[in-house]
């Protein structure tokens, strides 16, 4: 008897390649202000920043798009489409919190940071009630 289900293993797929979908999407979104700090990209143009960015953006769709057709209830998955979302913003939150505080260590979280943290975990809680 297999230790975990199917819906079970899909769901910890899911989440994970969500993790590493944000993963790249933050570092798409924000990695090159960071670059730009250090100097290895300041004298790029914005093009080059912007197709930069979109080759890191490639790898994040190449996370998502499984993540979201395995989790989908509509393809045998264990989440809605409401799920999905209110999920990935969640683990957007967290992964862009963790990477801000590597690359950008003088960003600290506020007490209204750490409170809309909480609203977002409520709402996960509130899309996962029957």
């Amino acid at each position: 008897m297999p230790l975990f289900s199917i819906t079970q293993m899909n769901a910890l797929y899911t989440i994970l390649l969500l993790i590493l979908s944000n993963i790249f999407m933050t570092l798409a979104w924000y990695g090159h202000l960071k670059l730009q700090q250090t100097g290895l990209t300041s004298s790029w143009p914005l093009i080059g920043i912007i197709v930069f960015s979109w080759g890191i953006a490639f790898l994040e769709y190449c996370c998502q798009v499984p993540a979201n057709r395995i989790g989908f209830a509509g393809n045998g998955g264990p989440f809605s489409l409401i799920q999905l979302k209110v999920i990935q913003e969640c683990i957007s939150l967290t992964v862009f919190v963790a990477i801000a505080n590597i690359l950008f260590q003088h960003q600290s979280l506020q007490w209204n940071h750490v409170l809309a943290f909480l609203f977002i975990i409520a709402a996960v809680y509130l899309v996962f009630m029957k």
